[in-house]
């Protein structure tokens, strides 16, 4: 992306930010000018700044687009081509096998059938989801918590206003793909899980050297969300804990593991996680 001229920014930026461009002739030729509707999902590529990704500079600085054009992207994602072995040979593999028969390698699964993919979309296109009163609170403060989780990180190009929109384009996105009339507050949750991911995939650099366990990194994630509360609703704690990438499993494990230490309680309807005073 840092070949691409200030020109070519100032082309993108109004189909991105906008949906619509403008062209035509002001001051010469016919004077008429007229916006065309580009209201369109965009999927980018691109290598970092001269070809290596710095771990010691922000995702802006390493893709060097403009914060206000690079806001206006819903996830993004870090993939990093890290020497290993067993990759390496697998990919080594596959160029070699594609150089000598020009073709992919012979595949373990069925791939579906891209006409059956094309109607189906068409179908999906057709639904019109509705974001119910019900998930309004729920979404608002998922949103403060994410922009107060925000506040302690060094790179902000990611956590801005826009993040709201987001995870409601995300949600909705996933209720067209089921087919659903209403967004369930599921893919809310599975929207926001995307995010924390796509941000995580930019640190991991930081965090990798360090191991940190599920069930202690879980254990914070509760108590912050109780705060000064003595009790919690064990299905917000584990709603939060999966939109932060977590399993149920882990999440089990963590209540099981805590309760055994006499930390916390569970109600008998397993409803509630009662800290012990």
């Amino acid at each position: 992306m840092y070949k691409v001229s200030i020109w070519n920014y100032f082309l993108i930026s109004p189909v991105v930010i906008s949906g619509q461009y403008t062209t035509g002739h002001g001051s010469s030729g016919a004077g008429i000018m007229t916006s065309l509707n580009a209201r369109v999902s965009i999927l980018a590529a691109a290598n970092p700044a001269y070809g290596r990704y710095n771990p010691k500079k922000s995702a802006e600085q390493n893709i060097q687009l403009p914060a206000a054009l690079l806001s206006r992207f819903d996830l993004l994602w870090l993939i990093q081509d890290k020497p290993d072995r067993d990759n390496d040979l697998r990919l080594a593999q596959h160029i070699t096998y594609v150089h000598q028969h020009s073709s992919h390698p012979p595949m373990q699964f069925t791939s579906l059938d891209m006409n059956l993919m094309r109607r189906y979309i068409a179908v999906c296109k057709e639904k019109q989801p509705l974001i119910p009163e019900a998930l309004t609170d729920y979404i608002v403060s998922a949103n403060v918590e994410m922009r107060k989780e925000a506040r302690t990180n060094r790179d902000t190009t990611f956590t801005s206003a826009r993040t709201l929109l987001a995870v409601l384009r995300l949600a909705t996105a996933l209720a067209l793909l089921r087919l659903a009339d209403v967004v369930a507050k599921e893919y809310v949750n599975e929207a926001m899980r995307l995010m924390e991911m796509s941000k995580a995939s930019l640190t991991e650099d930081e965090t990798e050297t360090r191991t940190v366990n599920p069930v202690d990194a879980i254990y914070g994630i509760i108590k912050e969300l109780a705060g000064n509360a003595s009790s919690v609703k064990l299905s917000d704690a584990q709603q939060r804990c999966l939109t932060k990438g977590f399993t149920p499993d882990q999440f089990d494990a963590c209540l099981g593991e805590y309760e055994d230490l006499n930390v916390w309680q569970i109600n008998s309807n397993r409803t509630t996680i009662i800290f012990v005073q």
